[in-house]
Parts: structure tokens; C-alpha cells; sequence
């Protein structure tokens, strides 16, 4: 689509004005990712950019100062401080993070019309060059603001210039064509592919002198008041370039949502891949050399992925892989904060994401965790089991021997530690306090299972993870993600039966703010996992399964097909098949009763509740939640399943899906913006 007419910030130019060298503000700078389009940079890149360039001397504009000619020019710094421009070189690179494939950046002086987008810089230079030998000094006759001239069929050229492979003709000062000597020409193909004319020969392409917009600094990004470290999980080594391209999606999403919904707010949120794996030795290429040969790729490929759980439990890398992230995490805070000085002065905040077993380090890192600590625990707790039994009077004797000179060894141990400090004992540490920590796809509450811990009576999150150290924790998971586990069981068993909550649609008008959702029950049958055992279900129709609240958003046909495909495909295959069907399909099903309810469903259904019930919780003499026993905040939040994915797809796909959910970058942004909402009288949560 073409933008609109050129517009300056300061209303138009001046009917009559002379031919110029172009100012700061009239060129722009673009850059190009993936090989494809370039992309402009904002006004406040853009004219740093250019006056660095100018500042070269020879190759700018601007002549060579005494003395100054060798001094080479400071990289500039763009898009929100992500990026640095060499401008000698022309590449522009990233500061937080390392990457092959260099960033080219181009000069723009002449454009396309309708698409504006610069012309190669070869030809630009040729083009304004020759423009200013024959114009400098002129006046131009139209008006800055008027619309694109009419057609030039038939009017005589007063100046033209032989390219390579096209020429352009002057019909006046400010009507500039290029026309295409040759078809084959790559300028003119792009171009008239763009413009959708099929002669090239015959139809030349309009140009513009100076961009359809003038750069100004204060065209600037707004200030960074919430920085989010993105951790990755397994297999980097398989792709080490995969957070990079997983943290950009994300952030591109955030910025859609930043502007569609918290535009009103003057700050904004940056996303900082977080890769630890690659600077990782670990065992070499022990592992590599150990596998065998036949079906090699698929044993790289485990050996690149599964591999780093295999490494995480062992003893002898776990310290390895947990050091790396943490270094990582702090080498990202501390630059950050020597670019940014002001952010700590204003309060900024850190918030980390985290995917797969990066869940589990991250965890371990803030939380101090380590297997030696667990060690001493079971230690401890075999004591314990001795002083209960009967024993002789010399057992006792030697036993009260070995508690005096186990005290006497742990004194020592403790002097020793206080000169020499131990790497085990003291825990890892951050040079930040995380605000807000969210697993994505997260085996976090498996880990934490085996670790022995088990849900208590106190709906605090302090079970698992203590405030003090991170404000908030939630999980974040795709219904049909394998790797994923729920948390909030562990800290309160009864809500396995509760159903986490639902993550909104980011499309959806007014949706209910998350603090304000009620539990809702999940389907207390199991799936069945076997025809016998679906048909006796099938038999009691069991109309409390539907929650009552969130799962009906979203199409209860797709959880009948689903049924009927668990139930056809466990058929064929029962033990193992029947195991991860059972695991891939839960979900609610709804009973045709409750489909024809229509609106009135939630209320049909207390009304049933009432007299069918449900089976207690544990905690509960009724079938209905006691405020007592309520979580604080909720933890486990799922995303909506759509309405047309297959369930055995998506158990494949969902594990990756997370990082260009538009739904998941709402979520993220909501929690993160969430006092400075609250502090700006112009917006309102429930509006969003």
C-alpha cells in the first residue's frame, strides 16, 4: 500500500524553493534482515546514523577535518538500543547477543514511488550527483504538498542519464522516471514487479528526492522500564541461533500488542535472548564418540537435545549448566545497565521467561537448589530413623562416638569454609530480583515432585518459590504440550481438580481480568483408556464435567472429535498407546445436554451441581471450593486450544508454539505493565 504524501513535521516547504544538497532529515537509512524488503529506521536512528556518516569525511558529504581524517567514528546505536551501526562498513550488529549473519545497512537518498523504498545506493549516488551538476540552484516549481503530477506520456525530457542498464529522464526539477534499458535488468524487474507493470520498457517508474518523511529525534522509542531475559530450554546445540529467532517473534508480537493496548503508556518492555548452552564444553566429544553409527542423524539429533536433561541430572555437569545460565543472566544485566544507566535510578524491573528445562535452571539458580542439600537431608532423616529404634548399650555408646566426631568434623568443615569459600554450599546468585518469573511448556513441578516436595495446607506460592525472592510465578502451557506439568497441585492437592485458568484470546472485547476469575472444577472422570472402560463412562451421563465458567469459549464440538479419535485409537493400541492418549486427550468433555443448554449453561449446570454434586475434595466437605483453601494468586494458565488443530498435531507442535502467540504476548504484557497501569488514570485493566 503507498503511504501518504510526503509530510514534514513542521507543516510543508515553501512553494518555491532551490535545488539543494539533501539535508540530515531528508535521507533515510534502512536496514535488511532475512534478505528480505529494507526496512526504514526511525527518525531518531536515522539522523544519528546520517551524521555519523557525515563525520567520516571522504565518504560523506562533509570534507575531511585536520587531523580528524583516520579518527574513527563511534558505532551508533538504534533500534531501542538492540542494535550498533558501523557506518564505515555500511553492517549493523547486535550488542546483546552474537550472530553470524550481518545486518546490512544502506543509504537512502532517491525513492520508489508508492512503495518508497530506496534505490540501490550505487545508482542513488549516480542519480544525485548528476541531479545537482544540472539543478543546483534551480527552483523548484511545485508545491510540496501537492499530489503526484500527471502522466508524462509524450512530454519532452529536459535531462537524462545513461545507467548501467536503465536511464532516467528529467521532465522537469521535480518529475524524475527511470526507465529500463533492458528487461532483464534486476532494478527494473523489482520495480515494475512492485508497481504492477508488465512493460518495463515502456512505463517508466516515478522517483522521489528525499524520503516521504523527515527524520526528527524526537521520533524516538519510548523508554525501556521492564526488561524480560528469555531462557531457553533443550537443544541449542542442535540450532544455537533458535532463541535468537524465538525472542525476536515474541518481541515483534509484544510490540503489535504494545501498540494496540498500552500505546497510552510512555514506557515499553524489552525481550533479551538468554543463550547459555553454546559456551558450554561439558564432556567434549566423549557422548560423540560412544554412538554408534547406524541412524546417526536421528542419535545427533537426541544427543543435541535429550541429552542436556541427561546432563542436568548428573552430578558432575550440573554445576556447569547452571553457572553457565547465571553467568549469562548477569553478563546481560550488567551491560544492559551500562548502556542504560537510568533504568536502575527509575526503578526498572526484570522479568524472566523461560522454556523447557530452562525452567528448571532458572528455578535452581534463584532458589539456591542443589543435590547435595538433598543429600544432607536424607542423611539427616536416617538419623533420625535410628534414634527411634531399640538398640544395645554399645550401638548407643558407638553411636553417641560417631554423632560427637561428626559435630567435631562439621566445625571444622565450617572454619575451613570461612577461609577458603565453598562453590557448593554458597547458592548461586543474581545482580537482580526477578518481578514476574513465567515457565512456558514447563516439567518444572515434575523436577520439584521428585525432589520430595508435596502439597501443603497454605495457599501460598512461598510452598514453591518465596516472594522475596521472585514476586510472582506462573506456568504457562499449551493443553496438549507433552513436556508440561501443572504446579498449583503442589501446593494445594485439591486442585487437580480445579481447571487452570484460561488464557484470553487477544482479540477478545472487555475480557475478565484474571484476578477476577473464579475456580472452575475439571471433569473428575478420567479419559478412558480403554473401550470397556469408555463405554461404562458413557453410560452415566455426568453433567458437572463441563467447567462452569471458561472452557465453553471454545467450541465443545472439537472435544467430542477428540474423544472419538482417543477412543478409536486406543482401541487399537492399548498399554502404552492408551497411556498417551490419556495423556495427550484430557480435556472437558460436555455431555449433548449441556451443548443445548446454550446461555443459560453455567446456570443449568450449578443448578445440576446441586443435586448431582461432585466428588469432595479433600479439603472440602461440599463439592464447592471453601475460600480457606484458595491459592493467593493462580499459577497454571492455559492457552485456548483452537478450534480446527488436530490433538496428536498439536502434542507434537505445541512444545515450540509459545513464541508467536499474539494470546501469550498480551498475557506476558498485562502482568508486566500491571502497576504501571494502575499508577496511569487513563488506562484501566478491564478495558483491555
Amino acid at each position: 500500500a503507498a503511504l501518504p504524501e510526503r509530510r514534514r513535521p513542521g507543516g510543508g516547504r515553501p512553494r518555491y524553493e532551490v535545488v539543494r544538497e539533501l539535508g540530515a532529515e531528508e535521507v533515510r537509512w534502512f536496514y535488511r534482515e532475512d534478505r528480505k524488503t529494507w526496512k526504514p529506521f526511525i527518525g531518531y536512528d536515522s539522523l544519528r546514523i546520517e551524521l555519523a556518516y557525515r563525520a567520516l569525511g571522504p565518504g560523506g558529504p562533509a570534507e575531511p577535518r585536520e587531523g580528524e581524517a583516520a579518527a574513527a567514528v563511534e558505532p551508533v546505536c538504534v533500534r531501542s538500543g538492540l542494535y550498533e551501526v558501523d557506518v564505515a562498513s555500511a553492517e549493523s550488529y547486535p550488542v546483546y547477543w552474537n550472530q553470524t549473519e550481518k545486518i546490512p545497512v544502506m543509504r537512502g537518498q532517491w525513492f520508489i514511488d508508492g512503495t518508497w523504498q530506496p534505490l540501490e545506493e550505487e545508482e542513488s549516488n549516480l542519480i544525485e550527483q548528476e541531479h545537482l551538476n544540472r539543478f543546483k540552484g534551480q527552483q523548484l516549481q511545485e508545491s510540496f504538498d501537492m499530489e503526484v503530477s500527471k502522466p508524462v506520456d509524450g512530454k519532452e525530457a529536459i535531462h537524462s542519464l545513461k545507467l548501467s542498464r536503465n536511464h532516467v529522464d528529467w521532465h522537469s526539477v521535480d518529475e524524475v522516471y527511470l526507465y529500463s534499458d533492458a528487461t532483464t535488468s534486476k532494478i527494473a524487474r523489482t520495480v515494475t514487479q512492485k508497481l504492477g507493470f508488465s512493460k518495463a520498457s515502456s512505463s517508466g517508474t516515478r522517483l522521489h528526492r528525499g524520503y516521504v518523511e523527515e527524520a526528527t529525534l524526537e521520533d524516538k522509542p519510548p523508554q525501556t522500564s521492564h526488561i524480560v531475559f528469555v531462557v531457553h530450554g533443550i537443544g541449542q546445540k542442535m540450532d544455537q541461533g533458535r532463541i535468537i529467532k524465538n525472542t525476536a517473534m515474541m518481541r515483534d508480537t509484544a510490540r503489535k500488542i504494545e501498540e494496540k493496548y498500552f500505546s497510552n503508556l510512555a514506557t515499553h518492555v524489552e525481550f533479551l535472548p538468554v543463550e547459555w548452552r553454546s559456551k558450554l564444553t561439558l564432556d567434549g566429544d566423549t557422548v560423540d564418540s560412544i554412538t554408534p553409527d547406524k541412524v546417526r542423524g536421528l542419535r545427533d539429533m537426541l544427543n543435541s537435545s535429550a541429552m542436556d536433561i541427561m546432563y542436568y541430572t548428573s552430578p558432575l555437569y550440573r554445576d556447569e549448566l547452571v553457572k553457565g545460565l547465571q553467568q549469562e543472566l548477569n553478563r546481560l544485566y550488567t551491560l544492559f545497565c551500562s548502556r542504560n544507566p537510568e533504568f536502575e535510578e527509575k526503578g526498572g524491573k526484570v522479568s524472566i521467561v523461560s522454556h523447557s528445562l530452562g525452567c528448571v535452571i532458572t528455578y535452581d539458580i534463584m532458589t539456591g537448589w542443589n543435590p547435595v542439600r538433598l543429600y544432607e537431608q536424607l542423611l539427616q532423616k536416617e538419623e533420625e530413623e535410628l534414634e527411634d529404634r531399640w538398640m544395645s548399650y554399645e550401638e548407643q555408646r558407638l553411636l553417641e562416638e560417631f554423632y560427637i566426631t561428626k559435630q567435631r568434623l562439621r566445625e571444622i568443615e565450617e572454619r575451613l569454609h570461612g577461609l577458603k569459600a565453598s562453590t557448593i554450599s554458597k547458592p548461586p546468585v543474581l545482580k537482580f530480583k526477578v518481578e514476574n518469573f513465567f515457565c512456558m511448556g514447563s516439567p518444572l513441578a515434575v523436577f520439584l515432585a521428585l525432589r520430595g516436595i508435596r502439597p501443603g495446607n497454605s495457599g501460598s506460592q512461598d510452598h514453591i518459590l518465596p516472594r522475596t525472592i521472585c514476586n510472582r510465578l506462573l506456568n504457562i502451557f499449551h493443553p496438549t504440550d507433552p513436556v508440561a506439568y501443572r504446579l498449583e497441585p503442589l501446593i494445594l492437592k485439591h486442585y487437580s481438580n480445579i481447571s487452570p485458568v484460561q488464557i484470553h484470546w487477544y482479540n477478545t472485547a472487555n475480557p475478565l481480568p484474571y484476578e477476577h476469575m473464579k475456580p472452575s472444577f475439571l471433569n473428575p472422570t478420567k479419559e478412558p483408556t480403554s473401550v470397556t472402560d469408555s463405554e461404562s463412562v458413557s453410560t452415566v451421563p455426568s453433567p458437572t464435567t463441563s467447567p462452569v465458567m471458561v472452557r465453553r469459549h471454545y467450541g465443545e464440538s472439537i472435544t467430542n472429535i477428540g474423544k472419538a479419535s482417543i477412543l478409536g485409537a486406543a482401541s487399537i493400541g492399548k498399554g502404552l498407546g492408551g497411556m498417551l492418549f490419556s495423556r495427550f486427550g484430557r480435556s472437558s468433555t460436555t455431555t449433548p445436554q449441556t451443548l443445548e443448554t446454550g446461555k443459560d449453561g453455567a446456570e443449568g449446570d450449578d443448578k445440576k451441581a446441586a443435586t448431582v454434586g461432585t466428588p469432595p475434595f479433600p479439603h472440602s466437605s461440599s463439592g464447592f471450593l471453601e475460600p480457606t483453601v484458595e491459592l493467593e494468586h493462580r499459577i497454571d494458565f492455559e492457552l485456548r486450544e483452537g478450534l480446527v488443530e488436530s490433538r496428536y498435531w498439536s502434542a507434537v507442535t505445541s512444545h515450540t508454539a509459545y513464541w508467536s502467540s499474539l494470546d501469550i504476548a498480551l498475557f506476558l504484557l498485562t502482568f508486566m505493565y500491571k502497576h504501571d497501569q494502575e499508577d496511569t488514570d487513563k488506562a484501566n485493566l478491564d478495558t483491555i
